[in-house]
């Protein structure tokens, strides 16, 4: 049976009982098609892309990427790493010296921490931009923020394994903090550090959940995009794409790919040229529990974390802000009362958008000043509005553009002045 044109051929395929000859034999015996690929091609391959996705849509693509990298290079790192107080910041030594290659290991799991974050908080961002976050896409945003309270405890607890000064002070530090809570507080201090102080054994418990968390990140990944993929991807205009979609391969693998090259590129600086830059120069002494760092500072990814922590002088008010970052963003889809989804076309959302990002980066530089004034009192301000962005800006405005978009007049609407205005005749 020959068919001139492919409706033809696509109808006579749905038929029950009615097929071309070889049609269905080809389709099974595809590669592709087998039980064990075929999730793979139709979760990636040929996975129902909207056509008007830009560059930002690939740093989903990157982040696992980055966490791949992570896991493999951390594996390696492991078989030479010494999980004890007296070896262990001589072991990194000993990787970055003798073992043939252990310096870019090093380097790239050290930078590649880095580098995951830098493409979390864009990917992060970029949904707020375009409201990624909203309906029906509540579980996406829901995942996403597990993923990054996960990455944060594991970026933090693999910053203690180096033992330097950095190391032993911030678990010091941050460990310390779990006695804010009421009646128990103390307990659990005594229970994370396994002793009366950071030694040892809060070493050994460090290293073995640091391995175990990125496993723990790649099932929580496999949700996240699963959860994607029920209802698609959102779009830069923020509207229904079921209509124009094109498959993932080849045509978004190659815009993906270019993404890729650009960022190897911008990690290979990092990595070959300033492996350092990202880094803490105290973290190279050796950890020394009668000398403490006359500024103890995390790494750069979690200083708006730790700014937001200092806005509070109560360690307990503190720690619950700090933890209101992530309460405040998981509640993000269900305050949302906006029905347009993209900032591209909210010019008041737009404003305050960059805003936002304005304020994240002074959160960012106060968490690396000391605290004195004025630093404290920018870190308060720049706090206030992190989370009034979050919990007021975002449904107020909705509120406010959809009385706009639905506002029925019955008659145009004219400046009280010009009513006014005495009549002109000519």
């Amino acid at each position: 049976m020959i068919y001139k044109d492919r409706e033809a051929r696509s109808s006579a395929l749905s038929i029950p009982g009615l097929s071309i000859p070889g049609e269905k034999s080809s389709k099974r015996l595809s590669i592709l098609k087998q039980p064990a690929l075929s999730v793979l091609n139709d979760h990636l391959i040929a996975y129902p892309t909207p056509s008007n996705l830009n560059y930002f849509w690939g740093f989903g693509s990157l982040a696992g990427i980055c966490l791949l990298i992570q896991i493999l290079s951390g594996i390696f790192l492991a078989m030479h790493y010494a999980a004890h107080v007296d070896l262990a910041f001589m072991s990194v030594e000993h990787i970055m010296r003798d073992i043939e290659g252990g310096w870019f290991i090093r380097y790239l799991h050290a930078n590649g921490a880095s580098m995951f974050f830098i493409v979390v908080y864009v990917h992060m961002f970029r949904g707020l931009y375009y409201g990624s976050y909203a309906s029906p896409r509540e579980v996406v945003w829901l995942v996403g923020v597990v993923i990054l309270l996960l990455m944060i405890l594991t970026a933090f607890m693999g910053y203690v394994l180096p033992w330097g000064q950095m190391s032993l002070w911030g678990a010091t530090v941050i460990t310390s903090l779990a006695s804010a809570v009421p009646v128990v507080g103390d307990h659990i201090v005594t229970f994370l550090w396994g002793g009366f102080s950071v030694d040892n054994a809060t070493l050994n418990r460090f290293f073995s959940l640091h391995y175990l968390m990125p496993f723990i990140i790649a099932g929580a990944s496999i949700v996240h995009i699963a959860a994607l993929h029920q209802y698609g991807s959102n779009n830069p205009l923020g509207v229904n794409a079921s209509v124009d979609k094109v498959s993932f391969y080849p045509y978004f693998y190659v815009k993906d790919l270019v993404g890729w090259v650009s960022f190897a590129i911008f990690f290979s600086v990092f990595v070959f040229f300033y492996p350092n830059t990202l880094g803490h120069p105290d973290n190279y002494i050796p950890a020394n529990a009668m000398s403490t760092p006359a500024h103890i500072v995390p790494e750069w990814y979690l200083l708006l974390f730790y700014a937001i922590l200092r806005s509070v002088p109560n360690k307990l008010g503190g720690v619950a802000l700090m933890l209101g970052v992530f309460v405040a963003l998981a509640i993000l889809p269900f305050i949302n009362t906006s029905p347009v989804r993209s900032s591209n076309f909210r010019p008041l959302m737009k404003k305050f958008y960059w805003l936002f990002v304005a304020d994240c980066y002074i959160l960012v530089w106060i968490g690396a000043c000391e605290v004195a004034t004025p630093f404290v009192e920018i870190g308060q301000l720049a706090t206030l509005v992190f989370f009034a962005y979050l919990l007021v800006i975002i449904p107020a405005l909705g509120k406010f553009e959809t009385l706009l978009l639905t506002r029925k007049l019955n008659k145009p609407w004219k400046p009280a002045f010009v009513s006014n205005l005495p009549l002109i005749r000519g």
